[in-house]
Protein backbone atom coordinates (compact mmCIF):
# COMPACT_ATOMS: atom_id res chain seq x y z
CA UNK A 1 0.00 0.00 0.00
CA UNK A 2 1.14 3.04 -0.83
CA UNK A 3 1.64 6.72 1.06
CA UNK A 4 0.16 9.57 0.80
CA UNK A 5 0.88 13.84 1.64
CA UNK A 6 -2.48 14.27 4.05
CA UNK A 7 -3.83 17.45 2.00
CA UNK A 8 -1.00 20.42 2.65
CA UNK A 9 0.40 19.37 5.75
CA UNK A 10 3.68 17.48 6.13
CA UNK A 11 2.20 14.05 7.55
CA UNK A 12 2.07 10.95 5.61
CA UNK A 13 -0.96 8.25 5.36
CA UNK A 14 -1.79 5.25 3.61
CA UNK A 15 -4.03 5.36 0.33
CA UNK A 16 -6.63 3.72 2.38
CA UNK A 17 -8.13 4.37 5.84
CA UNK A 18 -9.26 1.51 8.37
CA UNK A 19 -12.84 2.80 9.32
CA UNK A 20 -13.48 0.89 12.91
CA UNK A 21 -17.29 1.33 12.93
CA UNK A 22 -17.63 -2.42 13.00
CA UNK A 23 -15.76 -2.60 15.72
CA UNK A 24 -18.04 -3.78 18.98
CA UNK A 25 -20.64 -4.27 17.04
CA UNK A 26 -20.45 -6.48 13.69
CA UNK A 27 -16.96 -7.62 14.98
CA UNK A 28 -15.99 -8.69 18.82
CA UNK A 29 -12.55 -7.74 19.55
CA UNK A 30 -10.64 -10.74 18.64
CA UNK A 31 -12.10 -10.10 15.33
CA UNK A 32 -11.53 -6.57 14.89
CA UNK A 33 -7.55 -6.85 16.38
CA UNK A 34 -7.04 -9.87 13.62
CA UNK A 35 -8.55 -6.94 11.29
CA UNK A 36 -6.22 -4.10 12.60
CA UNK A 37 -3.09 -6.89 12.37
CA UNK A 38 -3.93 -7.71 8.76
CA UNK A 39 -4.63 -3.86 7.23
CA UNK A 40 -0.84 -3.09 9.25
CA UNK A 41 0.96 -5.82 8.42
CA UNK A 42 -0.03 -4.65 4.41
CA UNK A 43 1.25 -1.44 4.55
CA UNK A 44 -1.84 0.57 6.32
CA UNK A 45 -0.67 3.05 9.05
CA UNK A 46 -4.20 5.28 8.73
CA UNK A 47 -7.13 4.63 11.20
CA UNK A 48 -10.38 6.44 11.30
CA UNK A 49 -12.55 5.99 14.65
CA UNK A 50 -15.31 8.12 16.33
CA UNK A 51 -16.06 8.37 20.08
CA UNK A 52 -20.02 7.22 19.50
CA UNK A 53 -19.06 3.91 17.52
CA UNK A 54 -20.43 1.17 19.36
CA UNK A 55 -20.90 3.60 22.54
CA UNK A 56 -17.13 4.12 22.57
CA UNK A 57 -16.16 0.60 22.36
CA UNK A 58 -14.55 0.72 19.37
CA UNK A 59 -12.13 3.61 20.98
CA UNK A 60 -11.12 1.16 23.59
CA UNK A 61 -10.57 -1.84 20.89
CA UNK A 62 -8.28 0.08 18.96
CA UNK A 63 -6.48 1.13 22.42
CA UNK A 64 -5.74 -2.24 23.48
CA UNK A 65 -4.73 -3.24 20.26
CA UNK A 66 -2.15 0.12 20.63
CA UNK A 67 -0.57 -1.01 23.92
CA UNK A 68 2.89 -2.67 23.31
CA UNK A 69 3.17 -1.39 19.72
CA UNK A 70 4.51 1.44 18.54
CA UNK A 71 2.99 4.60 18.67
CA UNK A 72 3.91 6.61 16.31
CA UNK A 73 3.98 3.89 13.48
CA UNK A 74 0.02 4.76 12.94
CA UNK A 75 -1.76 7.80 12.17
CA UNK A 76 -5.20 7.95 14.39
CA UNK A 77 -8.03 9.88 13.62
CA UNK A 78 -11.30 10.08 16.05
CA UNK A 79 -14.27 12.46 15.82
CA UNK A 80 -16.14 13.98 18.17
CA UNK A 81 -19.91 15.92 17.88
CA UNK A 82 -22.29 13.55 18.87
CA UNK A 83 -24.10 12.65 22.32
CA UNK A 84 -21.99 10.39 24.48
CA UNK A 85 -23.58 12.01 27.81
CA UNK A 86 -27.45 12.13 28.73
CA UNK A 87 -27.27 15.41 30.34
CA UNK A 88 -27.81 18.66 27.85
CA UNK A 89 -24.24 19.26 27.72
CA UNK A 90 -23.33 15.70 26.54
CA UNK A 91 -23.57 16.50 22.95
CA UNK A 92 -22.46 19.12 20.27
CA UNK A 93 -19.20 21.41 19.45
CA UNK A 94 -18.65 23.99 22.70
CA UNK A 95 -15.85 24.04 24.46
CA UNK A 96 -17.32 22.15 27.72
CA UNK A 97 -18.34 19.35 25.35
CA UNK A 98 -15.30 19.34 22.91
CA UNK A 99 -12.60 19.31 25.73
CA UNK A 100 -15.09 17.05 27.94
CA UNK A 101 -14.90 14.27 24.49
CA UNK A 102 -11.10 14.80 23.83
CA UNK A 103 -10.29 13.57 27.27
CA UNK A 104 -12.37 11.01 27.05
CA UNK A 105 -11.33 9.58 23.50
CA UNK A 106 -7.75 10.01 24.94
CA UNK A 107 -8.51 7.56 27.69
CA UNK A 108 -10.39 5.04 25.58
CA UNK A 109 -7.47 4.75 23.21
CA UNK A 110 -5.03 4.80 25.74
CA UNK A 111 -2.92 7.83 24.17
CA UNK A 112 -1.42 10.61 25.01
CA UNK A 113 -2.50 12.64 21.40
CA UNK A 114 -5.11 12.54 18.84
CA UNK A 115 -3.44 12.82 15.57
CA UNK A 116 -6.67 14.03 13.53
CA UNK A 117 -9.73 15.39 15.38
CA UNK A 118 -12.28 15.65 13.59
CA UNK A 119 -15.76 17.68 14.17
CA UNK A 120 -18.20 15.15 13.09
CA UNK A 121 -21.30 16.92 11.82
CA UNK A 122 -21.97 20.75 11.78
CA UNK A 123 -23.47 22.26 14.86
CA UNK A 124 -25.64 24.83 14.13
CA UNK A 125 -26.05 26.08 17.72
CA UNK A 126 -22.19 26.39 18.88
CA UNK A 127 -20.81 30.08 17.43
CA UNK A 128 -17.41 28.60 15.34
CA UNK A 129 -15.33 31.20 17.29
CA UNK A 130 -15.51 28.95 20.65
CA UNK A 131 -15.37 25.41 18.46
CA UNK A 132 -12.39 26.20 16.56
CA UNK A 133 -10.71 28.55 19.12
CA UNK A 134 -11.04 25.26 21.45
CA UNK A 135 -9.46 23.11 18.85
CA UNK A 136 -6.54 25.89 18.19
CA UNK A 137 -6.22 25.25 22.27
CA UNK A 138 -6.06 21.57 21.57
CA UNK A 139 -3.55 21.70 18.92
CA UNK A 140 -1.17 23.99 20.93
CA UNK A 141 -1.50 21.84 24.05
CA UNK A 142 -0.16 18.79 22.22
CA UNK A 143 -3.46 16.64 22.97
CA UNK A 144 -4.51 16.57 19.14
CA UNK A 145 -2.04 17.57 16.00
CA UNK A 146 -4.72 17.89 13.40
CA UNK A 147 -8.21 19.67 12.73
CA UNK A 148 -10.56 17.64 10.56
CA UNK A 149 -14.24 18.37 9.53
CA UNK A 150 -16.77 15.66 8.79
CA UNK A 151 -20.05 15.64 7.21
CA UNK A 152 -19.90 19.50 6.28
CA UNK A 153 -21.18 21.64 3.09
CA UNK A 154 -18.28 23.54 1.49
CA UNK A 155 -19.87 26.74 2.40
CA UNK A 156 -19.29 25.81 6.25
CA UNK A 157 -15.73 24.55 6.06
CA UNK A 158 -14.56 27.45 3.92
CA UNK A 159 -16.45 29.53 6.66
CA UNK A 160 -14.03 27.79 9.22
CA UNK A 161 -11.32 27.88 7.18
CA UNK A 162 -11.23 31.81 6.53
CA UNK A 163 -12.21 32.32 10.26
CA UNK A 164 -9.14 30.95 11.51
CA UNK A 165 -6.72 32.39 8.87
CA UNK A 166 -8.21 35.36 10.02
CA UNK A 167 -7.32 34.95 14.10
CA UNK A 168 -4.12 33.24 13.17
CA UNK A 169 -5.43 29.89 14.52
CA UNK A 170 -4.63 26.00 13.19
CA UNK A 171 -6.85 25.74 10.05
CA UNK A 172 -8.70 22.66 9.47
CA UNK A 173 -6.29 20.29 7.01
CA UNK A 174 -9.45 17.51 6.35
CA UNK A 175 -12.48 17.00 5.41
CA UNK A 176 -14.63 13.68 5.55
CA UNK A 177 -17.74 13.70 3.22
CA UNK A 178 -20.18 10.73 1.80
CA UNK A 179 -18.98 9.66 -0.95
CA UNK A 180 -19.24 6.72 -4.04
CA UNK A 181 -20.32 6.11 -7.31
CA UNK A 182 -23.69 6.45 -6.44
CA UNK A 183 -23.34 9.22 -4.30
CA UNK A 184 -21.57 11.92 -6.54
CA UNK A 185 -23.31 15.83 -5.52
CA UNK A 186 -19.92 15.21 -3.77
CA UNK A 187 -18.40 16.44 -6.56
CA UNK A 188 -20.55 19.99 -7.01
CA UNK A 189 -18.84 21.69 -4.27
CA UNK A 190 -16.93 19.84 -1.48
CA UNK A 191 -13.81 18.12 -4.06
CA UNK A 192 -13.45 21.07 -5.65
CA UNK A 193 -13.11 22.98 -3.06
CA UNK A 194 -10.46 20.81 -1.48
CA UNK A 195 -8.39 20.77 -5.03
CA UNK A 196 -8.20 24.40 -4.40
CA UNK A 197 -7.54 24.71 -0.50
CA UNK A 198 -5.53 21.18 -0.82
CA UNK A 199 -7.47 19.70 1.44
CA UNK A 200 -7.37 16.22 2.45
CA UNK A 201 -10.35 14.28 1.44
CA UNK A 202 -11.36 10.80 3.51
CA UNK A 203 -14.57 9.69 1.40
CA UNK A 204 -16.71 7.65 3.96
CA UNK A 205 -18.93 5.17 2.39
CA UNK A 206 -17.07 4.36 -0.62
CA UNK A 207 -19.06 0.96 -1.13
CA UNK A 208 -22.81 2.63 -0.42
CA UNK A 209 -23.48 0.29 2.62
CA UNK A 210 -22.47 -2.69 0.35
CA UNK A 211 -24.64 -1.98 -2.52
CA UNK A 212 -21.21 -1.42 -4.77
CA UNK A 213 -20.12 -5.01 -3.79
CA UNK A 214 -23.49 -6.86 -5.79
CA UNK A 215 -24.59 -8.28 -2.82
CA UNK A 216 -28.07 -7.45 -2.68
CA UNK A 217 -28.63 -8.55 -6.18
CA UNK A 218 -31.77 -9.92 -4.71
CA UNK A 219 -33.14 -6.12 -3.50
CA UNK A 220 -31.50 -3.98 -0.66
CA UNK A 221 -34.99 -4.51 0.68
CA UNK A 222 -34.50 -7.96 1.57
CA UNK A 223 -31.30 -7.06 3.32
CA UNK A 224 -30.55 -9.71 6.24
CA UNK A 225 -29.47 -9.03 9.88
CA UNK A 226 -25.40 -9.25 9.91
CA UNK A 227 -25.10 -6.95 6.95
CA UNK A 228 -24.58 -3.30 7.06
CA UNK A 229 -27.80 -2.49 5.81
CA UNK A 230 -29.63 -5.36 7.77
CA UNK A 231 -28.70 -4.06 10.89
CA UNK A 232 -28.61 0.23 9.70
CA UNK A 233 -30.35 2.56 11.85
CA UNK A 234 -31.35 4.38 8.37
CA UNK A 235 -32.58 1.27 6.45
CA UNK A 236 -35.10 3.65 4.70
CA UNK A 237 -31.94 5.59 3.28
CA UNK A 238 -30.72 2.55 1.34
CA UNK A 239 -33.78 1.32 0.08
CA UNK A 240 -34.26 4.80 -1.75
CA UNK A 241 -31.00 3.33 -3.64
CA UNK A 242 -32.92 0.49 -5.42
CA UNK A 243 -33.61 2.38 -8.71
CA UNK A 244 -33.19 1.89 -12.14
CA UNK A 245 -29.94 4.15 -12.11
CA UNK A 246 -28.35 2.15 -9.01
CA UNK A 247 -29.22 -0.71 -11.20
CA UNK A 248 -27.58 0.34 -14.02
CA UNK A 249 -24.40 1.12 -11.90
CA UNK A 250 -23.94 -2.48 -10.41
CA UNK A 251 -25.14 -3.59 -13.98
CA UNK A 252 -22.03 -2.11 -15.33
CA UNK A 253 -19.81 -2.68 -12.70
CA UNK A 254 -20.27 -6.45 -12.73
CA UNK A 255 -19.28 -6.20 -16.31
CA UNK A 256 -15.96 -4.24 -15.62
CA UNK A 257 -15.82 -6.88 -13.02
CA UNK A 258 -15.06 -9.61 -15.23
CA UNK A 259 -12.89 -7.77 -17.51
CA UNK A 260 -10.37 -7.31 -14.69
CA UNK A 261 -10.55 -10.03 -12.75
CA UNK A 262 -11.46 -7.37 -9.96
CA UNK A 263 -14.76 -7.46 -7.34
CA UNK A 264 -17.46 -5.60 -7.76
CA UNK A 265 -15.82 -3.31 -4.46
CA UNK A 266 -12.62 -3.62 -6.09
CA UNK A 267 -13.45 -2.05 -8.88
CA UNK A 268 -16.33 0.66 -7.37
CA UNK A 269 -12.82 1.29 -4.80
CA UNK A 270 -10.90 2.20 -7.17
CA UNK A 271 -12.73 4.17 -9.11
CA UNK A 272 -13.19 6.22 -5.90
CA UNK A 273 -9.22 6.18 -5.45
CA UNK A 274 -8.29 7.45 -9.24
CA UNK A 275 -10.13 10.76 -8.35
CA UNK A 276 -7.13 13.26 -8.18
CA UNK A 277 -9.36 15.15 -5.11
CA UNK A 278 -8.99 11.84 -2.50
CA UNK A 279 -6.80 11.31 -0.33
CA UNK A 280 -7.84 8.08 1.24
CA UNK A 281 -11.37 6.62 0.75
CA UNK A 282 -12.59 5.17 4.37
CA UNK A 283 -13.25 0.96 4.00
CA UNK A 284 -14.73 -0.84 6.58
CA UNK A 285 -14.98 -4.68 7.23
CA UNK A 286 -16.90 -7.12 9.75
CA UNK A 287 -14.35 -9.63 9.34
CA UNK A 288 -10.99 -10.49 7.70
CA UNK A 289 -12.72 -11.58 3.87
CA UNK A 290 -14.23 -8.65 3.84
CA UNK A 291 -10.19 -6.29 4.40
CA UNK A 292 -8.85 -8.54 1.74
CA UNK A 293 -10.81 -7.52 -0.86
CA UNK A 294 -11.04 -4.05 0.22
CA UNK A 295 -7.12 -3.97 0.15
CA UNK A 296 -7.41 -5.49 -3.13
CA UNK A 297 -8.25 -2.47 -4.88
CA UNK A 298 -4.67 -0.93 -5.02
CA UNK A 299 -1.78 -1.22 -6.86
CA UNK A 300 -3.67 -1.40 -10.37
CA UNK A 301 -5.83 0.93 -12.39
CA UNK A 302 -9.24 0.83 -14.00
CA UNK A 303 -8.66 2.33 -18.27
CA UNK A 304 -9.45 5.66 -19.25
CA UNK A 305 -12.28 4.12 -21.16
CA UNK A 306 -13.66 2.17 -18.01
CA UNK A 307 -13.77 5.36 -16.18
CA UNK A 308 -15.43 7.05 -18.49
CA UNK A 309 -18.12 4.25 -18.84
CA UNK A 310 -18.63 4.39 -14.93
CA UNK A 311 -18.82 8.13 -14.52
CA UNK A 312 -21.08 8.41 -17.97
CA UNK A 313 -23.27 5.62 -16.27
CA UNK A 314 -23.92 7.05 -12.87
CA UNK A 315 -23.91 10.63 -13.47
CA UNK A 316 -26.56 12.46 -11.89
CA UNK A 317 -29.38 15.02 -13.50
CA UNK A 318 -28.29 18.23 -12.49
CA UNK A 319 -29.71 21.81 -13.08
CA UNK A 320 -27.61 25.19 -13.22
CA UNK A 321 -25.60 26.16 -11.80
CA UNK A 322 -23.59 22.23 -12.18
CA UNK A 323 -24.77 21.98 -15.32
CA UNK A 324 -22.78 21.13 -18.56
CA UNK A 325 -23.81 24.39 -20.07
CA UNK A 326 -22.81 26.30 -16.88
CA UNK A 327 -19.35 24.69 -16.66
CA UNK A 328 -18.99 25.95 -20.84
CA UNK A 329 -19.84 29.08 -19.41
CA UNK A 330 -16.60 28.93 -17.38
CA UNK A 331 -14.68 28.14 -19.53
CA UNK A 332 -15.51 29.96 -22.71
CA UNK A 333 -13.12 31.73 -24.23
CA UNK A 334 -10.62 31.45 -21.55
CA UNK A 335 -8.32 28.30 -22.78
CA UNK A 336 -4.57 29.06 -24.27
CA UNK A 337 -4.81 27.27 -27.48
Amino acid sequence: MQVKKFGKTGLLVSELCLGTMTFGWQADEGTSHEILDRFTGNGGIFIDTADVYSEGRSEEIIGRWLKGRDRESVVIATKARFRTEKHPNGVGLSRKHLISAVNASLKRLSTDYIDILQVHAWDPLTPLEETFGTLNSLVEEGLIRYIGVSNYRAWQFEKALQLCRSRGWHEPVSIQPHYNVIVRATEFEILPMALAENIAVMPWSPLAGGVLTGKYADGISRAIKGTRIGDSSTPEYYRGLENERTSRILSLLSRISGETGKTMAQVALNWVISNPAVTAPIIGARNVKQLEDNLGSVGWKLTEEQMSEINNTSRMDVTYPYDQRAEDQQQRDRTLT
